[in-house]
């Protein structure tokens, strides 16, 4: 059955905005188990109308079921970043957040009713046993993995397990019409949040980041001195589509680009308290250009070192107006194995401001908040940011910033139109890379012979590959101006192929070419640079 897919622009990024903006809180109660939990009228209440229901009630009810329900509601009632997260959610969200899982390193599509390998994790367990792209994967020791009707949840079970143990794949390679039996010893296998990184310019770095797990800080660090080996004396920190993480490790990359002693953020709790976080003299990229990008779905950990650097005068931010999260959570097991993130203060940047939007019209008015920049034109025009001078706050070096609603940037780049965001969404949801998958799996041998340094100068997306691409795209009823566009698709479509015969770090370089926000600071880099040179030469004389 076809898939169909619709690219309603405000829709469809509103919804993925909606998704997955968290932060990890850092902060504790100060009162004792004892006194956080003793008995009163409130709790009396709720424990004995549960009680009744499970031993009066006419009917057999899951109370479990009502206690999650009953939870949900009244979360539902505080803000919209106090969360509960269910017993069989929480290995999920953990393993996200920790950066980490135990498997067998692949990637896959669940391609016709079978899993299809779309690329070994590098130096996997998977990668060591010589595992391919294109190769199906049938079965796991005994149990059968393809057919109709089985999850990718229970795939995910099969193939992962505790660190050691084995598993006897049987493996179909299409190229060579051959099953043969393998055995992979599942290893940890990394969940990368450093996206890509590569030089953009001779002296400029370039690093992506998607989230802040408890992994990043030091991904990030790894990426950072690699750059720094190649020549880096810049950096283009992206933290666009960031939904954020944990504060402590968003705390730790800005102190990699502020002096000792400079002030990172402010949380104050119900009760008042103030804690700060300051730079500390670790941090090995002071004092060099620093380019931040933020756009509408940057969020909470993100926020904090845009508005860290910003309010220290430091680098310069670039894109559109952020999220607007300035809470912070805790997390807190509530005894069955569930929990709940519950917002226990505030942050607020070094000026003193906080950034969080109002959630006082419910949550749903608070997550369509970006349909409603969209169409106010907002996301086009920086003169139609709506600020409140009660929130104007200035940094030590005299420059105006503002509260309330995200971090408004140093440099505004306006939203592409429909159509180029269109070509963004299809690259991001995946729609691009499985048809490159299914192009890739008709005919792999066809890019054998090509290094990653020649695919990136000498590849081209041909003629015939595009009008492929455009009737996958109307089978599934996606209709644009395919035509119009066609640079843009065929740039992606290299990126998408690069990706799987490579690596993400090729994807997003090639990428890079059409990105209009880089070319803008490409584009500030170089006035900046004349700039230097003028005052050089005025020194001189």
């Amino acid at each position: 059955m076809k898939k169909k897919y619709s690219f309603i622009l405000p829709t469809m990024l509103a919804a993925a905005l909606a998704a997955g903006v968290f932060i990890g809180g850092k902060l504790h109660f100060n009162d004792s188990p004892e006194k956080l939990f003793t008995t009163n009228s409130k709790k009396d209440k709720l424990n004995r109308l549960i009680d009744y229901i499970d031993y009066e009630y006419v009917d057999d009810i899951n109370t479990d079921s009502i206690v999650d329900i009953t939870v949900n509601n009244i979360l539902k009632k505080l803000d919209p970043h106090s969360v509960y997260i269910p017993k069989q959610d929480m290995d999920r969200v953990a393993e996200n957040m920790k950066g980490d899982f135990v498997g067998i390193g692949i990637n896959f599509y669940s391609y016709l009713d079978t899993i299809s390998v779309i690329r070994a994790v590098k130096n996997g367990p998977s990668e060591q046993k010589g595992i391919l792209p294109g190769d199906r994967i049938l079965m796991a020791n005994n149990d059968t993995l393809f057919g109709k009707g089985i999850s990718n949840s229970k795939i995910v079970s099969k193939l992962k397990g505790k660190k050691g143990t084995t598993v006897e794949l049987t493996v179909y390679r299409k190229e060579e019409n051959k099953t043969f039996k393998v055995k992979v010893k599942r290893g940890v296998i990394p969940l990368k949040s450093v996206e890509a990184y590569y030089m953009l310019t001779p002296e400029m770095g370039y690093i992506k980041v998607n989230r802040f797990a408890e992994s990043t800080f030091k991904e990030f660090k790894k990426a950072l001195k690699e750059l720094q080996r190649l020549g880096a004396k810049k950096l283009t920190l992206d933290l666009r589509d960031n939904p954020g993480g944990y504060l402590g490790v968003a705390e730790q990359m800005a102190d990699e680009f502020l002096e000792d002693g400079k002030l990172i953020l402010f949380t104050k709790n119900k009760k008042g308290k103030i804690e700060e976080t300051h730079a500390t003299d670790k941090g090995n990229f002071e004092d060099k250009p620093i380019y931040v990008l933020i756009n509408e779905r940057s969020a909470s950990a993100s926020e904090i070192i845009a508005g860290a650097l910003q309010d220290n005068d430091v680098g310069t931010i670039v894109g559109r107006r952020s999220f607007g999260k300035g809470l912070v959570q805790r997390e807190m097991e509530l005894g069955d194995g569930s929990a709940v993130r519950l917002t226990v203060s505030r942050y607020y940047t070094p000026t003193g401001r906080s950034i969080q939007k109002t959630y006082k019209n419910g949550h749903k008015d608070y997550y369509k908040e970006f349909t409603n920049r969209y169409h106010s034109g907002e996301l086009v025009s920086v003169d139609s940011i709506k600020v409140a001078d009660s929130l104007k706050f200035t940094t030590p070096k005299g420059k105006v910033v503002y509260g309330g609603g995200g971090i408004v940037p140093d440099v505004f780049v306006p939203i592409g139109s429909n159509e180029q965001e269109a070509v963004e969404s299809m690259d991001n949801l995946g729609f691009l890379s499985f048809f490159v998958f299914e192009h890739l799996d008709e005919d792999r041998q066809r890019y054998n012979h090509l290094s990653k340094t020649e695919f990136i100068n000498d590849f081209r997306v041909d003629d015939i590959l595009f009008e492929k691409f455009i009737q996958y795209a109307l089978e599934r009823n996606l209709k644009m101006n395919f035509y119009d566009f066609e640079d843009s698709i065929k740039l992606y479509l290299k990126a998408a192929i690069a990706e799987q015969l490579f690596d993400s770090n090729v994807h997003a370089l090639i990428k890079s070419e059409e990105d209009v926000m880089l070319n803008k600071i490409l584009e500030l880099d170089g006035l900046m640079l004349e700039q230097d040179e003028k005052e050089l030469i005025e020194t001189s004389n």
